[in-house]
């Protein structure tokens, strides 16, 4: 559960020792998702994901084997500026930022539900819990968070997975798999919860979709450097130093000036992981 890139080590570390991962570091796969599930098939690791989305669907796939998913369909509160237009979201402060609709995160992670960077992250994770092709993995906006995510079948049947947006229950999920426990967590009330919405994401708005796509169309190294800008970028904006657009200008410029490698191991993460975050500082210091 450590936060960002810091968490990758300690990860690959219990991977090595064969245990069972409890998955909330999004960019532990972001950075080296194809190394990572190599390294946890060789080791015999088995990986259980504790992210709201991914959780979801891990467990709409219990119902059917790998060969009968169509699509996943990952969902998106839209966060705090959903309805904010272009020119208002240049006046966004930090602490606008942070203030999320529905979920109670940690600072980094709030400004990536803010930009939708979170979401994308998450696209890249799908591809690699899930040996999922890019094409096969959908996101749209669901304001109300009651639904995490769906899987829709060949047969056209979608399975979704619904609950209140409550970290605690995918936890306790992953803590008891494969049985389900008793809690007393609040449920859902569709006497009260009686309009579920969704719509397609604004990528003019909110543009980390698309970089995130284009990260996985390319060899493994940009999904590297796209964390990373976007880890750098977001610090400089909590302090500061750029605005709240600026967060993915910064990421679209430094993902422009690299050239993408295919990843073989630990060292080569780091190498352009380095990279980037010297570049971004630098442009930003600039």
């Amino acid at each position: 559960a450590i936060s960002g890139s810091a968490g990758l080590s300690s990860t690959l570390a219990a991977v090595e020792k064969g245990r069972k991962i409890l998955l909330a570091n999004k960019e532990v796969l972001v950075m080296a998702g194809g190394f990572f599930k190599e390294q946890a098939f060789r080791y015999k690791a088995e990986v259980i994901p504790v992210d709201s989305e991914h959780s979801a669907i891990f467990q709409c796939l219990q119902a059917s084997s790998a060969k009968e998913v169509e699509k996943l369909i990952l969902t998106a509160s839209g966060g705090p500026f959903l309805r904010t237009s272009l020119n208002e979201l240049t006046n966004v402060s930090p602490e606008m930022a942070l203030d999320h609709p529905k979920w109670s995160m940690g600072r980094k992670i709030s400004i990536d539900s803010a930009t939708m960077m979170n979401k994308g992250l998450e696209i890249i994770e799908a591809r690699w819990l899930f040996d999922m092709t890019p094409e096969k993995i959908d996101v749209v906006v669901h304001p109300q968070s009651i639904v995490h995510s769906m899987v829709q079948f060949v047969d056209a049947s979608i399975i979704a997975q619904m609950s209140i947006p409550d970290m605690k229950i995918p936890i306790m999920y992953a803590l008891t798999y494969p049985e389900r426990n008793y809690s007393s967590f609040e449920r859902v009330d569709f006497s009260k919860t009686n309009v579920l919405e969704f719509e397609p994401p604004d990528t003019r708005r909110f543009p980390a979709l698309e970089f995130a796509k284009k990260a996985l169309s390319e060899p493994e190294s940009m999904a590297i450097v796209l964390n990373a800008a976007n880890e750098i970028a977001v610090a400089a904006f909590l302090s500061g130093k750029i605005g709240f657009l600026q967060i993915m200008e910064v990421v679209e410029h430094v993902m422009g000036l690299h050239k993408p490698f295919e990843i073989h191991g630990l060292d080569d993460v780091h190498e352009h992981d380095i990279w980037a975050r010297k570049v971004t500082e630098s442009w930003i210091s600039s």
